[in-house]
């Protein structure tokens, strides 16, 4: 098991600003494709932004441009930075990680499959009035 804590949940006016961390192992850091989903009541749970096994980023097209995912090395944190927030953006924000695969023979890493194997608990963003 991959220990994983979410923080930074919070309450945000709509076209706010806000930016939670994930706490991840030194080892995870390196070792797995790190990710943001995020699940509204009643809604599926999607994938919000993810850094993939070649250290691209992959964001859903409702946050692009608005939300912004980086890790921190140095202090062992999957941040996801969010800026012009609306009301659909409400939701239980998980941080959720997954092992690597790399093609040998080409040389190249192998898109991170989901569902993630690693999930925290969870931090709740709510964007109202």
């Amino acid at each position: 098991q991959v220990p994983l804590v979410e923080s930074g949940g919070a309450s945000v006016q709509p076209g706010g600003s806000l930016r939670v961390s994930c706490l991840v192992s030194g080892d995870a850091m390196r070792r797995y494709c790190l990710g943001w989903f995020r699940q509204a009541p009643g809604q599926e749970r999607e994938r919000v932004a993810v850094i993939n096994g070649d250290g691209s980023t992959s964001y859903a097209e409702s946050v692009k441009g608005r939300f912004t995912i980086s890790q921190d090395d140095a202090v062992n944190s999957l941040e996801l930075q969010m800026t012009a927030l609306k009301p659909e953006d409400t939701a239980m924000y998980y941080c959720a990680a997954q092992s690597k695969r790399y093609d040998y023979t080409g040389g190249y890493f192998l898109p991170c499959s989901e569902p993630y194997s690693h999930w925290g608990q969870g931090t709740q963003v709510t964007v109202s009035l």
